[in-house]
């Protein structure tokens, strides 16, 4: 994933609510990412979702 497409995918789930973003007035800059309730709440129907594709990957 190119840096661009990586900033791109942040800024959305930020304004979705599922990330917050965190800046330090630190020298180099740092930005930390992390899930809000709403986004550790989509694990459960992710990994429902993922199970299902490996399950069925490669029938049909």
């Amino acid at each position: 994933m190119s840096p661009k497409a990586l900033s791109q995918t942040l800024k959305r789930l930020e304004s979705q609510n599922l990330v917050t973003r965190t800046v330090y007035a630190e020298v180099p800059a740092r930005v930390e990412y992390s899930l809000t309730d709403l986004g550790r709440s989509a694990a459960v129907p992710l990994r429902s979702l993922r199970e299902w594709v490996e399950a069925n990957a490669g029938t049909g």
